[in-house]
């Protein structure tokens, strides 16, 4: 067959036809490309897809073709593989023109759910009929379109990227256990000493009190972001965070009802993560109290996974379900950092009984302290209103272990 969206001959990317309306009465100028590092099998596919469809053997080489037309990529079974969805969600996160599905061989939830977090549009399951391909192809290219002018360049594996920001995620298998507090008050202070832009993301889509918190009335949430997703990028994703002072901290909030939720789903929120950390310094995340894909796809991205415990027995009973729960999920443990709040308490138990509990030693220790809660209530940042207490001193610490204070502040 001849797809409508290939080209006509030649190597890399031929002359473009024009394709299917863009719905404005114009002609959306759309590309076909095939990756699998299986000659027989690219060869195969790109026959399948029509004369005129490029073919190549990796990511990297399809990357260094791009020119900024929109371009549809069929991905072959032998990138079903976790290095090279990794390296696929690279491309997807940084050129926007460009759009996927797969074909796979067995179409597992496994393989289904990592396609879609990478994202990936669509997954097939060989064999693929040409109608398939057509509706398949039909489906991403009417969501693409040209990059700008100053598309951002791809940067994949073996090259020199813009440096990415760090992502931070703050988790608790436990609500009340604290972790909005800590994720807000890490933020403000990362934001003061960063050179580069420090954002707050409140993932936490049902219930998330991240603006409360800080006071803000946002113009703008995470549902916004979600809704211009096919035309997102680093100036619009500005455009959508409010802004907490006086240190300048950036805050993506999360939606304001709770039936929002079901409009957010893994990829989504990877993807603006993504853009986040592809112009901030730091992304610090606060999420949920338990599992769903949302949090899943998060803690893959994540560099850091603070994992906040209580010093009650019901908390580091669910922490230590959660850390077994990440073990199987095969997640480095090296990106794990147990925090302890609440450390202080009077409720006979010390950290070093919720160490050896847990099999993890504490990367940081929060006191106990009322002007914690006396924060929360103002709407302020507790080392904004207490900067001397000792909750403050502790929060200081651990914004060390991501991003050092100046040594004049030090002194300070």
């Amino acid at each position: 067959m001849t797809s409508p969206f290939s080209g006509s001959s030649g190597d890399g990317f031929p002359d473009l036809p024009p394709t299917a309306g863009d719905g404005g009465g114009g002609e959306a100028r759309v590309a076909v490309a095939v990756v699998d590092d299986d000659q027989a099998t690219r060869s195969r596919m790109a026959m399948q897809l029509g004369n005129g469809t490029a073919a190549f053997a990796s990511i990297g080489e399809l990357a260094a073709s791009l020119t900024g037309a929109p371009v549809v990529v069929v991905l072959g079974p032998s990138l079903a593989t976790s290095s090279d969805l990794s390296t696929t969600e690279q491309l997807l996160a940084a050129r926007r023109e460009v759009g996927a599905i797969m074909v796979t061989d067995e179409l597992s939830t496994d393989t289904l759910q990592r396609a879609l977090r990478a994202g990936v549009k669509d997954v097939l399951q060989a064999p693929v009929d040409s109608n398939q391909f057509d509706e398949a192809i039909g489906r991403v290219a009417a969501t693409l379109r040209p990059a700008p002018a100053t598309a951002p360049p791809m940067v994949v594996e073996g090259e020199a990227p813009g440096e990415l920001g760090r992502v931070i995620m703050v988790f608790s298998t436990k609500g009340g256990s604290g972790k909005s507090v800590i994720a807000s008050n890490l933020a403000v202070l990362l934001a003061e000493r960063s050179e580069k832009p420090v954002v707050l993301v409140d993932a936490d889509l049902q219930f998330g009190d991240v603006a409360v918190m800080l006071k803000l009335t946002p113009q703008h949430t995470i549902v916004d972001a979600v809704g211009s997703l096919d035309r997102l990028d680093d100036t619009l994703l500005k455009e959508l965070l409010a802004t907490h002072e006086p240190e300048g901290l950036w805050v993506l909030p999360a939606p304001l009802e709770p039936a929002f939720a079901d409009q957010i789903g893994a990829a989504e929120m990877v993807r603006i993560v993504e853009q986040l950390r592809s112009f901030a310094g730091h992304v610090v995340i606060d999420t949920p109290a338990y599992f769903n894909d949302v949090v899943l796809g998060l803690i893959e991205i994540s560099d850091d996974v603070l994992l906040v415990a209580g010093m009650d027995i019901p908390n580091i009973k669910n922490v230590k379900i959660g850390l077994q729960t990440l073990r199987l999920l095969n997640t480095p443990m090296e990106k794990l950092r147990l925090i302890l709040n609440r450390a202080n308490s009077k409720v006979r138990l010390d950290a070093s009984e919720v160490e050896r509990t847990l099999g993890v030693q504490a990367d940081a220790l929060i006191p106990s302290d009322i002007v914690v809660p006396q924060s929360v209530n103002r709407g302020e940042p507790v080392v904004h209103v207490a900067p001397k207490s000792s909750v403050a001193k502790s929060f200081n610490e651990l914004a060390d272990l991501f991003l050092p204070a100046p040594a004049k502040k030090r002194r300070r």
